[in-house]
């Protein structure tokens, strides 16, 4: 997964975030300079993410309606993105009783490159490791799996089932070996040390429309982090967690800022 705050996450996080328009109207290079510069981008390394975001299928060229050079996002792109509102804007109320979806596969040997891929694709969508071959996640996460498998071409190696963990351990503890807790908080940990100050700030401003730029700035930054912490942690039952587990300060930190900041930013983008 992209690490936050590089050129390149900043772009996907913000076509994500007001690149969506209903007509996938491309954004023009130099709003795409301006819009990164704000977050301490500069116009080089916009053009280089840009360049490779294009070779990796995810941005297309097209011209603006006034005819300026701009990229607009693929198909494969607003479907990656679609999957990740669903993953990123949640309000996740998982239960034990919700079940959990399997991912059981087998590759031949002869295309063994696939079986690392296989493994990677399920770990960035959060699954946790059952046993050898055998990789478990909530079961709302089916309809993203499904959609990510097949847009890779993976989904022929691949046998998806729902199901209820019937034991032999208890669920609590076997969910302690599928997943590594302790990364997963402190991934949590990271994500609060770095935004819930800037949260603080802003609750501590005047109630009054917030600064377009410092709002934009801000939101964009919080996102860029955030849609990276609900791939590695996918929602587990807070019963099946340690009774100190900071993921759900963490969401509602993100959540209020979201809230606070997102369409004020809209104006900067938009102005």
């Amino acid at each position: 997964m992209i690490e936050p705050h590089t050129p390149r996450s900043l772009i996907v996080t913000l076509y994500g975030a007001y690149g969506r328009s209903p007509g996938n109207a491309p954004l023009a290079v130099a709003e795409l300079v301006r819009l990164l510069g704000a977050v301490g981008v500069d116009p080089p390394a916009v053009r280089s993410a840009v360049s490779r975001l294009k070779r990796r299928g995810l941005l297309t060229a097209a011209r603006t309606e006034a005819g300026a050079a701009g990229y607009a996002l693929s198909d494969d792109a607003r479907q990656l993105l679609d999957d990740g509102d669903r993953r990123i804007y949640r309000h996740p109320d998982p239960r034990v009783g919700d079940g959990w979806v399997l991912a059981v596969f087998s590759v031949p040997e002869s295309e063994r490159h696939k079986r690392h891929l296989l493994r990677s694709r399920l770990a960035r969508l959060g699954f946790g490791t059952a046993a050898p071959g055998v990789w478990i996640a909530p079961a709302g996460l089916y309809e993203e799996t499904r959609h990510t498998l097949e847009r890779l071409e993976l989904a022929p190696y691949v046998e998806l089932f729902r199901g209820t963990h019937l034991g032999f351990a208890a669920t609590e503890e076997s969910v302690a070996r599928w997943w590594d807790l302790d990364a997963l908080d402190a991934l949590h940990a990271a994500f609060l040390a770095r935004h819930e100050p800037v949260l603080r700030d802003w609750e501590g401003r005047p109630d009054h429309a917030p600064e377009p730029r410092a709002a934009y700035r801000d939101y964009l930054l919080a996102l860029d982090s955030w849609r990276r912490v609900p791939y590695a942690d996918p929602g587990l039952p807070p019963e099946l967690l340690p009774k100190e587990w900071r993921g759900g300060r963490s969401a509602e930190v993100f959540g209020l800022l979201h809230e606070r900041l997102r369409d004020a930013g809209a104006a900067f983008v938009h102005g």
